[in-house]
């Protein structure tokens, strides 16, 4: 990806995020949110969790970027996603939708469906997320994909197309589309899916790039898709296991620099 003002390269939005420290409000899981937290912080940017309709809509005008995770839902929960949406889209601000295993229950896919109407600028989830978002039949399990991502690819382009959003699909080597271009992100580790709330949290930090580049949605997500990537080869090359893992994995995001991006960043483009 070459750099320029429409055109951002990863390493450049990068440094720019770390420089402003963007402001992110994240509306996640119960689970995901302490490590959610660390991986804003470690990155370099400022997370917030304000999750009530008390106040989620008029903070949100105020953040960089929102991002909204149903991993664990309630009513109340559901109300202050959708008044941080409509505030986030009203100040325009981008938002980003992480649909966790929205296609398990009725009011997963109410909510998702009430979601969506909102207009997120990017949908990232995993492969069965993202096939059964598009209307297939997927093999997901819970949270857990049953699919692997180049199966997905032709759902998100079209998911993309659809919504007028940026797609991203996450697993072995993500996919990325705005329904024209497309990429795929090589690297990580093997050790990342035995992390609880890995993905909510590249959801978080997704939220941190697009809220420094709101109008190159695309290049946003590609950028912190290779950041966590990259971070997670890093910690994958020390760590044990999954416990040690997840310590290194934010000590090498921390330790990152846009020099280390660019040397383990694997971006193949396909159109």
């Amino acid at each position: 990806m070459t750099n320029d003002a429409t055109n951002p390269t990863p390493s450049a939005l990068f440094a720019q995020m770390r420089d402003t420290s963007p402001l992110v409000q994240c509306i996640t899981n119960y689970v995901a949110m302490n490590f959610a937290a660390n991986t804003l912080l470690a990155a370099g940017a400022s997370p917030a969790m304000v999750h009530t309709p008390e106040e989620s809509g008029e903070f949100a005008t105020i953040a960089g970027a929102l991002t909204v995770n149903i991993g664990t839902l309630s009513p109340q929960w559901v109300e202050g996603m959708k008044a941080a949406a409509q505030s986030a889209n009203q100040a325009n601000k981008p938002w980003v939708l992480d649909p966790v295993a929205h296609f398990a229950t009725a009011f997963r896919r109410d909510t998702v469906a009430e979601l969506l109407e909102l207009n997120p600028a990017i949908i990232r989830g995993n492969a069965s997320e993202i096939i059964a978002l598009g209307g297939g039949e997927s093999a997901g399990q819970g949270v857990d994909s049953g699919d692997p991502v180049e199966q997905a690819e032709e759902a998100a382009t079209t998911l993309a197309q659809s919504r007028n959003a940026v797609v991203a699909v996450t697993g072995t080597v993500d996919f990325v589309t705005d329904g024209t271009r497309a990429v795929r992100i090589h690297g990580g580790s093997d050790l990342m899916p035995k992390i609880t709330a890995m993905g909510c949290s590249l959801t978080a930090l997704v939220g941190a790039f697009v809220a420094i580049a709101p109008n190159a949605p695309f290049n946003a997500t590609v950028a912190a898709l290779a950041t966590f990537a990259a971070a997670g080869a890093i910690a994958a090359d020390t760590a044990n296991g999954p416990g040690s893992f997840a310590v290194h994995f934010i000590d090498a995001l921390y330790g990152l620099d846009a020099n280390a991006l660019n040397a383990k960043s694997r971006i193949e483009t396909l159109s």
